[in-house]
């Protein structure tokens, strides 16, 4: 192991692992034998109380109040045992005032994360249900709580809570042409938000975004179901290059009942709209086509003036968060990674820096809130490692900076409302989730859950360490880790299987407990394979110049550093150089696809699952990021695309997707089959009908995919 630094190891010892049990696919996919516990759906209230959503053994749910100081359960807030109106709940919020709940329950999912419901209002106080109305989405509590406004149809209503009286607000909503209130569905993919509408704190304006889709193309899928001829599903989708929908931003005014358009200059998107404290003053984020020029407006909603308070641009692209914080002054704080990494600023309401507040060779990766009494601001950085996330403090001045967390792993904080407490969440690569009760100081009150029966579970089985280490590839120290069979000989020669996803800003190789594919990964090593992961250029948390070395050529210098890891784990002694495959899935299984072209002389089998094979599919938003247009970088798109290599196909390749796929659809796979056999290459292909990205449709359909999966390398690395 000369090669590599080895920083971080967890041991098992290997005298034992012969009367320990081997992981199954059932106990993954079927059992739930890893299944973790967590807390559902938690909500900070005012006070000392938090909630949560709790499903109960009578099959009733429930939201069930509990103090932060105790932990203890205080109250039942609501039970559907008493409503008899609703069977289950989906989600609940709550009013400004918490005198009034909003239920969902017949929960209908859209894409992502939009989702349609029935929902109903909840008096706490009368124990009173008022059916608000069917296949609703995002209905929101304005600040009085007098109101509420959501969206259905495509158009934006407000409902009067005292007499029941409901206006319709925009009129032109129509499916695949006008969205008032809710975004596309790029939007939503991609900038990662749905309800596209916000009360002004006097809770007499609503600023809204309207999404004129009708010159977006449109895609279409076929629906197989069980019916005797297929449906079509047919939605709006910007693939790279095509034309966006027209998106506007408007300030709708109660009193006067009327909307008026806002003019925000030249821009392609608008990915953020927020009121500042001053009601009558809306932030308004947008960003040019290249996503690498952002402005931030402060708009008048009286005069309808606005103006730009700050603009930031970049050789690259800028990301977008939620980290917009508005203080007492409307001064604000603002996260960027102007100094090449990304670190929490304060700036004056007119836009002059005020603060810098973090600054270092590491990330800011979450903020969390702003405590005015305090003047502290709290955060989550990989301060400590950039495989690990701890939990911090630091003054509003950059002064008095604190780790709060006190654990090696990653550490993730839900403040109470009030900012006295955090309920830490810790885990590492050897510790499932432990929920941990923290005051704002730092101070570890107790423990809430800390999943003992799991870790006791896990212990009698055959688990291999996760060896973290890094490896030198290409004059970059990349982040690494190594899973051994449990009774690994290093005079033996054994398969290298890779896994990775290698996306922009990703990260794979984190110091952190078992997700699913983990499992999996532990299966192939209990079967004699050693398991890799690395994160090449263009992954996260490695600075601003790392991530974005890969700008207008996406799948050259990603797949150039797993070739070469390749190769050189290949020159392991306990490494079979003839027996090294790969896999991945979207970004991963474009990674993969390339991997085993590109890397036909070190890769011998690949699995790539629901790839991308040119970019030239996928949507504008994340496409052109990285990329620019299609008709500005055709080489770009072209030289490192799977289509374009796959003559060079020699080892055993296995493609998978669900037709069903409405984000990266199976047109890339069928494409890939057609350039497949257009250069008279063998291949093998899994088509899960109408399954989406996830291909997790039904409750068989990951157990059947990894059996095959599993099935595969079996056959061509293990055997081959």
């Amino acid at each position: 192991m000369k090669n590599f630094l080895l920083f971080l190891t967890f041991c098992i010892p290997l005298s034992i692992t012969a009367q320990k049990k081997d992981i199954t696919l059932e106990d993954i996919w079927s059992k739930g034998t890893f299944r973790t516990e967590y807390l559902n759906a938690l909500n900070s209230m005012e006070g000392d109380f938090y909630t949560l959503l709790n499903y109960n053994e009578d099959k009733s749910s429930s939201v069930d109040m509990y103090s932060y100081e105790t932990l203890e359960k205080v109250k039942t807030i609501v039970s559907t045992k008493n409503i008899p109106e609703i069977k289950y709940i989906s989600t609940y919020s709550f009013n400004s005032d918490e005198t009034k709940l909003l239920l969902s329950t017949n929960y209908q999912a859209i894409y992502r994360y939009s989702y349609t419901a029935t929902f109903y209002i909840y008096d706490i106080a009368s124990k009173s249900v008022t059916w608000l109305g069917d296949n609703l989405q995002e209905p929101t509590f304005s600040p009085d709580g007098k109101k509420i406004a959501y969206v259905k149809n495509n158009n934006l209503f407000v409902k009067e809570i005292s007499t029941n009286t409901v206006s319709q607000i925009t009129i032109d909503g129509e499916k695949n042409k006008i969205i008032n209130g809710i975004t596309d569905w790029v939007y939503e993919e991609e900038f990662g938000f749905v309800k596209a509408f916000q009360w002004s704190n006097d809770s007499e304006k609503i600023a809204y975004l309207r999404f004129d889709e009708s010159n977006v193309p449109e895609f279409s899928m076929d629906i197989y179901g069980m019916d005797l001829y297929p449906k079509q599903q047919v939605f709006k989708y910007p693939k790279a290059g095509e034309d966006n929908s027209k998106v506007s931003v408007f300030i709708f005014d109660l009193p006067a009942y009327k909307s008026t358009k806002i003019n925000v200059g030249n821009y392609e998107y608008i990915p953020r709209i927020k009121w500042t404290n001053n009601a009558n003053l809306l932030a308004v984020t947008t960003l040019n086509r290249h996503q690498n020029d952002l402005k931030l407006f402060f708009v008048n909603a009286t005069t309808k003036e606005t103006k730009v308070v700050l603009n930031e641009t970049d050789d690259a692209y800028i990301d977008i968060t939620d980290n917009l914080t508005f203080l007492d002054d409307n001064s604000f704080i603002w996260t960027s990674e102007k100094d090449g990494h990304n670190h929490i600023y304060h700036y004056s309401e007119n836009g002059k820096l005020i603060q810098q507040v973090t600054r270092g060779n590491w990330e800011v990766t979450n903020y969390y809130g702003y405590n005015k009494s305090k003047n502290i601001i709290y955060y989550q950085s990989s301060e400590n490692g950039s495989i690990n996330r701890g939990v911090y403090s630091i003054k509003l001045n950059g002064k008095k900076k604190k780790l709060l967390s006190n654990s090696t792993g990653t550490n993730r904080a839900a403040f109470s409302k009030n900012m006295r407490y955090f309920i830490n969440t810790f885990s590492d690569a050897n510790t499932p989730p432990v929920y941990t009760l923290y005051n704002a100081d730092g101070k570890v009150i107790k423990t809430i859950i800390d999943n003992a029966g799991l870790k006791e579970k896990i212990s009698s089985y055959n688990l291999s360490p996760k060896e973290f280490s890094t490896i030198n590839i290409n004059g970059n120290e990349l982040n690494m880790w190594m899973l051994k069979p449990a009774n690994f000989d290093a005079t033996k020669k054994y398969p290298l299987f890779m896994y990775q996803y290698s996306g922009p800003g990703s990260q794979e190789v984190a110091n952190r407990w078992n997700r699913s594919n983990d499992y999996w990964h532990q299966m192939l090593a209990q079967k004699g394979i050693i398991v890799v992961c690395i994160d090449g250029r263009g992954t996260g948390l490695k600075g601003a110049a790392f991530k974005k070395v890969t700008q207008k050529q996406l799948g050259k210098y990603e797949v150039e550093d797993q070739i070469t890891a390749a190769k050189k784990l290949s020159e392991l002694p306990y490494i079979d150089e003839h027996k090294i495959g790969i896999w991945g899935w979207s970004y991963g299984g474009f990674m993969s696809s390339n991997c085993i072209l590109k890397g036909n002389d070190i890769f011998t089998m690949a699995i790539a699952v629901a790839p991308v094979t040119s970019w030239r599919f996928y949507d504008s938003i994340y496409t052109e990021r990285y990329m620019q247009t299609p008709q500005e970088n055709a080489s770009g798109y072209d030289m490192n695309s799977p289509l374009t290599h796959a003559r060079k196909l020699k080892g055993k390749y296995l493609l998978i997707h669900g037709t069903g796929d409405d984000n990266v659809h199976v047109q890339n796979t069928m494409r890939m089959i057609n350039a497949l056999i257009s250069a008279n290459k063998q291949f093998d292909v899994e088509i899960y009908p109408d399954r989406t990205h996830s291909i997790y449709s039904t409750r068989n359909d990951r157990l059947h995919l990894y059996k095959k999966m599993t099935t595969f390398i079996e056959q061509n690395l293990q055997n081959n």
